[in-house]
């Protein structure tokens, strides 16, 4: 069974693979991370745990059981009780639920781990799947998207409210 995980040092070979073997399929739908993505991971990859360490983002992975990695969900720009959600699942891991599954367990856990409330996540016009994933996940179209921030497509924010969370939990 698949394993939602705080991304952390040890991830960093497995997230790298990831990210290669979907470069293209990525592409097709998201902004392409670019060579200098490659070619500074490990700077990057230390980038991103320090600001997971400073509480200005947290970042997860979807570990496999054989310790591959199935996706990447991400907690950016908290602040005020907020922040922006983005995700991506591996080519062979689409399409079968596993992308609305953590999501899902992603907003359980945000209001107890994070402190949070509410959720924003913008999808382009053409990602259809992103946005079936995010309205399964009880995330509601607010407004357009500047498409500066989807890599210069059009798109559409979305948000869901996770109060009612926090009282269960």
């Amino acid at each position: 069974m698949p394993e939602l995980k705080p991304l952390s040092a040890g991830h960093a070979p497995a997230v790298l693979a990831f990210e290669l073997a979907n470069r293209a399929y990525f592409a097709a739908s998201i902004s392409d991370r670019g060579d200098d993505f490659f070619d500074r991971f490990t700077d990057l990859y230390n980038a991103l745990l320090a600001e997971q360490e400073a509480g200005i983002c947290a970042f997860y992975v979807l570990v496999a059981e054989d310790g591959s990695v199935l996706g990447r969900f991400n907690l950016v720009d908290i602040k005020d009780h907020t922040a922006e959600l983005g995700y991506r699942v591996a080519q062979h891991a689409a399409g079968r639920g596993v992308a609305t599954a953590t999501v899902q367990e992603l907003c359980r856990l945000a209001p107890a781990r994070h402190g949070l409330r509410t959720l924003r996540a913008a999808a382009a016009h053409r990602n259809l799947a992103s946005q079936k994933v995010l309205t399964k996940a009880g995330f509601v179209p607010v407004g357009p998207a500047d498409p500066t921030h989807l890599g210069g497509k059009p798109g559409t924010w979305y948000q869901r409210d996770l109060e009612h969370l926090r009282r269960v939990e």
